[in-house]
């Protein structure tokens, strides 16, 4: 006998995003809000973006329910990202699930949101049991599941991919958001010029790489050659991880995740790498790629078929969570 489909309605609130999906246990994706806070100058200010949370959650739920087309009353549980990210806007996002869930008798569904990553990659490419790359501003992982949890063969030892160029850009001038621009400069690059190649077994290390090129730039070298030279070396370095960890773990689908997910030049190196080696690769849409509600939704709904579900209670924020604590018990063993 078929279980039923759930409906879940999913709250992300880990970062610059205040987002909010409704996703069914089937895997649809019936809605997906999301706005974004944009500080003026520099990095994420944690108050201030959740400042901004606060300000549009209420809109960007009704806006959900009405693109889905469903009630509150309809909706089967509400999920919501507890970890990890920043306590400030993790605290909004959790306190509106808690009150929704409250209000209406709704069960609760914690989420980690790297976990949420994962699921929105391997549901929207169709790929069953990929080795996952997630690379985003805040994380950079290699991913791949194994005995009843999701397991980490390889990650940066200090800063993510994303932040390490986002960083670079605000540094040089680009603005944000880096990658995309950094990447621009960089395709007008003439000379390769060497930098730190930091890859320590499975992990890797951007610091040094971002110390050394801003070095370069205050010291005069064409910008245009730092930037293709920064981004080679660093997509570098995650595509030779990526690598190992696809050999050693015998996958053969390859999925690229996270907001760095959007580079068609990341996406081009593991593309021949996976090549290569006989297999399938994937990126997750452009939509589901940056932080977004409707990972958090489906996510949901698949740990609710599961049974997974939070006294309100005990549903404490965890800006620390990783996702190799996390069960995963819809996808079994």
């Amino acid at each position: 006998m078929m279980m039923s489909e759930l409906i879940v309605l999913g709250i992300e609130s880990t970062a610059h995003t205040f987002g909010v999906g409704i996703a069914t246990s089937r895997g649809r994706i019936l809605a997906n809000v999301n706005e974004v806070y944009r500080p003026k100058a520099g990095g994420i200010l944690p108050r201030e973006a959740a400042e901004h949370h606060s300000r549009v959650a209420a809109k960007t739920v009704l806006k959900a329910l009405e693109t889905a087309g469903v009630t509150v009353r309809e909706l089967d549980g509400i999920a919501v990202a507890l970890g990890p990210g920043m306590g400030p806007c993790l605290r909004v996002g959790a306190t509106l699930a808690r009150y929704i869930a409250l209000r209406y008798g709704k069960p609760l569904v914690p989420v980690n949101h790297a976990v949420a990553h994962v699921e929105i990659a391997r549901v929207s490419t169709g790929l069953e049991d990929p080795l996952v790359v997630y690379v985003a501003g805040g994380n950079t992982m290699i991913i791949a599941f194994k005995e009843g949890r999701y397991r980490v063969f390889g990650e940066t030892l200090d800063i993510p991919l994303g932040n390490c160029l986002d960083v670079f850009a605000r540094e040089v001038g680009l603005g944000l958001p880096g990658t995309p621009k950094v990447e621009e400069l960089g395709r007008r690059g003439r000379k390769f010029l060497e930098m730190p190649y930091v890859v320590k077994g499975q992990d890797l290390s951007f610091s040094g790489l971002l110390t050394y090129a801003l070095n370069l730039w205050r010291e005069g070298y064409r910008l245009e050659d730092v930037c293709y030279s920064l981004v080679e070396t660093a997509y570098s370095m995650l595509t030779e991880v990526a690598e190992r960890a696809l050999v050693h773990v015998g996958k053969t689908e390859l999925v690229l995740t996270g907001g760095v997910a959007r580079s068609r030049w990341l996406a081009s190196k593991l593309m021949a790498m996976a090549k290569q080696h006989g297999a399938i690769f994937r990126v997750v849409p452009d939509e589901f790629a940056g932080d977004n509600g409707a990972m958090i939704a489906l996510t949901g709904a698949l740990a609710l078929s599961a049974g997974v579900k939070i006294n309100v209670e005990d549903s404490r924020i965890r800006p620390m969570w990783r996702l190799d604590e996390v069960d995963i018990p819809w996808r079994g063993r």
